[in-house]
């Protein structure tokens, strides 16, 4: 019996996602000199840990806020006129609140000075605090882009990973079925590698997953008879991408899986989830005398026109009612 296509094909256990907890030392030594930070008070706070996803990055930094306390709080002009206003009692009291919530840390924008109460405060509970010259929405917006990518769900997945096209292509399959002499063979086609055998994906924004290549393995493509070939020293810089977005898989099976579980000519597109994502995939068969790459490429290019609207087996069907009725 037919395997239905437009069911989504779901992620096995072990191949359930990582989610990131950042500590603010961390944070600290790789914004130091991007957003010029100055550490002044709470230095034993430097273990904190941030932790979250992409998806709610926008909410662990933002303009000084009781509401959310628990997030890093960045003190611009407005924010240090206004609690400058207040008066001692109200100063104490929401101090106090701020402390409670826990805050991971403070910032003091656009080389302002720090209230003396906050400083003291930041030394007691051990809260770090920073400063920076930069204008407060200029470091919100740094950070949370900062922060989305460092929190991202990540996930790692067998396979090949080109730029074919300009689109992100993961190739998948049991092993044996040339997946690598696939990608050697694309990439001597003009397409690029980002990561062989095994790639980190994670999802950077709700609708968007970015694939990359371990360090340890980069530019690296393992070939069966030939071993490890440097993809960038052979065939120069523009054979390897450091990073795409994910956008198509393709699945290599062998010809007779393929028959036996699939329909020929399915009505709706298939799809894999990844990372809580549905993924278009597209099912090759693999048997001797096929060129792949010539299949994979064309796979791209309807892939691309289904994305704009254009689906040809719809259009066909459509031609099939036209002439059985005669219009």
């Amino acid at each position: 019996m037919a395997t239905p296509l437009n069911r989504i094909v779901r992620p096995s256990e072990s191949l359930m996602p990582n989610y990131s907890a950042l500590s603010i030392q961390q944070l600290y030594e790789e914004n130091r000199e991007s957003l010029q930070l100055g550490w002044f008070a709470g230095f034993p706070g430097g273990e904190r840990l941030i932790s979250g996803d992409a998806v709610s990055a926008a909410d662990q930094v933002g303009h000084l806020n009781l509401i959310h306390p628990g997030r890093i709080q960045v003190f611009g002009h407005q924010e240090i006129e206004y609690y400058e206003r207040l008066s001692n009692t109200s100063r104490a009291y929401q101090t106090a609140e701020l402390v409670t919530g826990e805050p991971p840390a403070f910032i003091i924008a656009q080389g302002l000075s720090t209230p003396p109460d906050i400083l003291a405060v930041c030394d007691e509970k051990n809260i770090p605090l920073f400063s920076t010259p930069l204008p407060a929405a200029q470091v919100i917006d740094y950070l949370r882009v900062y922060l989305s990518k460092k929190l991202a769900q990540q996930i790692t997945m067998h396979g090949v990973f080109m730029d074919v096209l300009g689109v992100g292509v993961l190739i998948t399959g049991e092993s044996g079925l040339g997946k690598s002499e696939l990608g050697l063979e694309l990439i001597s086609r003009s397409h690029g590698l980002v990561a062989d055998d095994a790639v980190e994906f994670a999802r950077i924004a709700p609708n968007m997953i970015e694939g990359r290549c371990p360090p340890l393995l980069a530019n690296l493509l393992e070939v069966r008879g030939l071993g490890l070939l440097d993809i960038k020293a052979i065939f120069g810089e523009t054979a390897v991408r450091r990073k795409m977005r994910l956008k198509l898989i393709v699945h290599l099976v062998r010809r007779s899986t393929l028959e036996e579980n699939y329909e020929r000519l399915p009505l709706d597109a298939q799809y894999e989830e990844v990372l809580g994502l549905p993924i278009r995939k597209v099912v090759i068969p693999v048997a001797a005398g096929r060129n792949i790459a010539v299949l994979l490429e064309a796979a791209v290019r309807n892939t691309i026109l289904q994305l704009r609207g254009i689906d040809t087996l719809k259009e066909f069907i459509e031609r099939q009612r036209r002439a059985m009725n005669g219009e």
